[in-house]
């Protein structure tokens, strides 16, 4: 009844959205992170990765510059800056 209704499921990995961004993306200090991942668990584009220990990125073609890992860092180890900045 409703399955024509539904659209096909897509993700963003299809499509570079880091050009959404309008002035802030996140910086990744890496100076007290602690790897509770949290940012990784709150990033809605799964864009940001683990490089080693204490060491994550973001993959800034898919960013689309919200700042939740930066607000949900309990080290405030992630700073968002402005995109001429970077």
């Amino acid at each position: 009844m409703f399955g024509p209704l539904i659209s096909k499921i897509l993700t963003s990995k299809a499509n570079k959205t880091g050009s959404w961004r309008a002035d802030l993306r996140p910086k990744f200090l890496q100076k007290d992170c602690i790897a509770c991942k949290m940012c990784i668990l709150i990033c809605s584009e799964a864009c940001i990765t683990r490089e080693g220990k204490n060491t994550f990125i973001c993959d800034y073609d898919y960013c689309k510059g919200c700042g939740n890992c930066a607000e949900i860092c309990p080290k405030k180890d992630i700073t968002m800056i402005k995109e001429e900045n970077a």
